[in-house]
């Protein structure tokens, strides 16, 4: 199960990784709250055929109680809500870093959450390993190389945008790990991406004159980003996070930098320098470190 579990994380990762090239090309085209808007509600409609095969083909279910069936529909639609509400936030911070940042150091920007996501975890007492802050630590030095450019220790507009981004991704991966063990997993992923549709719409309502013009000539990017990377990569998530750390889960899904670093490379030609890439190699050494089996206590 945990090996599965990882495996699902990291094909999140790949995905998301791929999608910031996609965002990053969107945005020529429409702004940030049109762009969230967009892939949330393509995200949600892939996932209602979904939820009615999943219905089908799961065979009888068990007969619950009224009050037990309202208490679980209930737990359903706040775990939705709160993951649409910490998603929404988190992907229009990352939208706005997309328009100063690289799309590499956007991703790299976005993973600071690994550090994040288990201090937030010794609030609700989950601890995590020396192994696992030692991951950590050099995850944070591979970021320090990569975006403490020219020996300055300093953060452009853009650095700030993407922190701030890592902390609402935080928040959202902490919010999956209390809800996931009580819900259906694709259930909550389609009500956080109407959820989160709904309060990007009002959003774009407000500060943005989308054009459906506009829209459809992104239709690419968006397609992508909401099928792939809300639609299979969130869901994903939500699923693959089940009973797993959450410390844990942050660090394998935090591979979408590296592959956000290959990407913007491959598609965009968004060079890095050396000193990037050396930023780009401990990070990934961060990710193998958590991975490594724990050592046995041998009993005397």
């Amino acid at each position: 199960m945990k090996l599965r579990n990882s495996l699902l994380l990291l094909l999140t990762a790949t995905i998301w990784g791929v999608a910031f090239v996609a965002q990053s090309v969107g945005m020529q085209y429409v702004g940030p709250f049109t762009f969230v808007f967009a892939r949330n509600v393509i995200g949600g409609l892939v996932l209602l055929p979904v939820i009615a095969v999943l219905g089908k083909s799961g065979g009888p279910h068990p007969k619950q109680a009224p009050e037990e069936h309202r208490k679980a529909r209930k737990t359903l639609v706040i775990g939705g809500m709160c993951c649409g509400t910490a998603l929404c936030a988190g992907s229009i911070t990352q939208q706005f870093a997309l328009l100063y940042t690289p799309v590499g150091k956007a991703g790299f920007l976005t993973a600071c959450y690994i550090l994040i996501v288990p201090l937030l975890g010794l609030l609700f007492g989950r601890r995590c390993g020396v192994k696992h802050w030692c991951g950590v630590a050099l995850a944070m030095a591979g970021l320090y190389f990569l975006c403490m450019t020219g020996g300055s220790f300093g953060f452009a507009m853009g650095d700030l945008i993407g922190l701030s981004c890592a902390l609402l991704f935080s928040i959202h991966i902490t919010v999956i790990d209390h809800f996931s063990p009580m819900v259906d997993g694709v259930k909550m992923s389609c009500i956080q991406f109407f959820f989160c549709a709904i309060l990007s719409g009002i959003g774009m309502l407000i500060f943005e004159q989308p054009s459906f013009a506009n829209i459809l000539a992104a239709w690419k990017p968006i397609l992508y980003a909401g099928a792939m990377s809300s639609g299979v990569g969130y869901t994903l998530q939500i699923v693959g996070q089940k009973g797993m750390n959450p410390a844990v889960a942050s660090l394998i899904m935090s591979l979408e930098s590296v592959i956000s670093v290959i990407a913007g490379w491959l598609i965009l030609g968004q060079a890095l320098s050396g000193r990037e890439i050396f930023g780009c190699v401990l990070m990934f050494g961060a990710i193998v470190l958590a991975q490594l089996p724990e050592r046995k206590k041998q009993s005397v």
